[in-house]
């Protein structure tokens, strides 16, 4: 037993077996994280389900219903039958412009922040030139008293007042639901006037006040689409098909411009039935907390075994430079003393900024683990020793994080310099005639 105690190789050997065991809690901390961020979705979830969920703004689209005849040949009574059918065609308007103003407001779920909003949207445009002879439709088969014009929009709870559209100076009040699914899957819908003398042109102007959370998108269906949002939130992030033209962000709040053209998407101005899908190219803006403290969380686990590994190195070298031995108990507690680090860091992290929270359980744990080690050893200038070399790799860890983009680059070098350290101080050392412990 004696032997074993001062056996490097058994030494080492118990060091990477102790390791291996630790990344199990470890593992099961990464898990811990991703629970907790499911709650926060579920919180979310259930916030957005009772004010309106994130909202997308679809069209409006003009559809017409019209009768369409095929041939089809009768084999009982040998005769070709001629068979009526109700097909829509769906005409885009020449002119989009949407302006509007997002109010924010943070709701709370327990613990967690939930983003939501009141918009005001005003939204104008015209149709022109309503080609039906593009599409090989008889004007005689169109049914111009059943014409629609329809608005897509996610969560219909989000409506606040009745809607309306001028449509031809004629002001006419929208109904739930589409006229048809072909394009439109949610939303309302308003029997406008259109006869074979007016098919040329129509303009409409209508004005929603909308609730929703998380984001608000628009889909660009006019031939040229102008989309112009402003609001006092300040931390915006624009996503979908179309980056904004001009956007400005300030502390008090942003601006934004989309300019889109026809030709900027894969979908013409009319068609017939389902052809189509205008929902794949949505554009606007997600309202985002300035904190996610579980993605940093995370970030900062898969860390561990970097933590544990230079921990036990630097535990090593004092045993073997000082002559000192450190019972294999005494690793495995330093190493869960580690692991408590991440579960700290997550359960501060919630109540107050992530920064701080990573700050607070750096140094309860460097301190624990430089107390410990004193108290062992019995040797301060060792503890002290231990205290700097955590506080150095916790403040490395710290940096990696804040600098994401940079991450792999400033860790590559970081790693290059703590290999290059070891390798200095292990040069001299005679690794075949070395044994722990005076």
């Amino acid at each position: 037993m004696k032997n074993l105690k001062s056996n490097i190789y058994f030494k080492v050997g118990i060091i990477i077996f102790l390791i291996l065991i630790l990344m199990i809690p470890t593992s099961m901390v990464e898990n811990l994280i991703h629970e907790r961020e499911g709650v926060q979705l579920t919180a979310i979830q259930e916030v957005s389900a009772k004010w309106g969920k994130g909202q997308t703004v679809s069209g409006p689209v003009l559809s017409i219903p019209f009768d369409k005849y095929i041939r089809k040949y009768n084999k009982k009574d040998s005769i070709e039958e001629l068979i009526k059918l109700k097909e829509w065609v769906h005409f885009l308007p020449e002119t989009l412009k949407i302006t509007g103003r997002i109010m924010p407001e943070k709701r709370y779920r327990g613990i967690y922040e939930v983003v939501v909003y009141d918009s005001k949207l005003k939204i104008e445009g015209n149709f022109s030139d309503l080609d039906f002879k593009k599409l090989d439709i008889a004007t005689k088969d169109v049914h111009f008293d059943k014409a629609t014009l329809n608005f897509g929009i996610n969560d219909l709870k989000g409506i606040e007042k009745q809607v309306t559209v001028n449509w031809n100076n004629k002001n006419i009040s929208f109904n739930s639901g589409t006229a048809t699914k072909e394009v439109i899957l949610s939303g309302i819908h308003a029997v406008v006037p259109i006869s074979t003398d007016s098919i040329s042109a129509h303009s409409f102007t209508t004005e929603i006040d909308l609730k929703g959370s998380q984001y608000l998108y628009f889909t660009p269906v006019g031939k040229t689409t102008d989309v112009s949002i402003r609001s006092n939130w300040n931390t915006p992030s624009f996503t979908g098909t179309y980056l904004p033209d001009e956007r400005e962000i300030s502390e008090k709040g942003f601006t934004s411009s989309w300019n889109i053209l026809h030709l900027n998407r894969n979908y013409p101005q009319e068609w017939i039935g389902r052809t189509y899908n205008i929902d794949s190219s949505s554009f606007g803006t997600d309202l985002l907390l300035p904190v996610d403290n579980y993605k940093k969380s995370y970030r900062v686990a898969r860390y561990a075994i970097l933590f544990l590994v230079l921990t036990f190195i630097t535990f090593f070298f004092v045993e073997v430079m000082k002559k000192v031995f450190i019972h294999p108990m005494h690793y495995l507690l330093v190493g869960i003393a580690i692991i408590v680090f991440y579960t700290l860091l997550l359960s501060i992290s919630e109540h107050i900024k992530f920064n701080l929270a990573y700050i607070l359980a750096s140094i309860l744990t460097i301190s624990l683990v430089s107390l410990y080690t004193i108290a062992i050893l019995k040797s301060k200038q060792i503890g002290f020793l231990l205290f700097g070399i955590l506080l150095i790799m916790y403040s490395f860890i710290f940096t990696i994080i804040q600098l994401q983009d940079y991450a792999l680059l400033i860790g590559s070098l970081g790693m290059f310099v703590i290999l290059s350290i070891i390798m200095f101080y292990a040069r001299k050392i005679d690794w075949y005639n070395i044994k722990l412990g005076k």
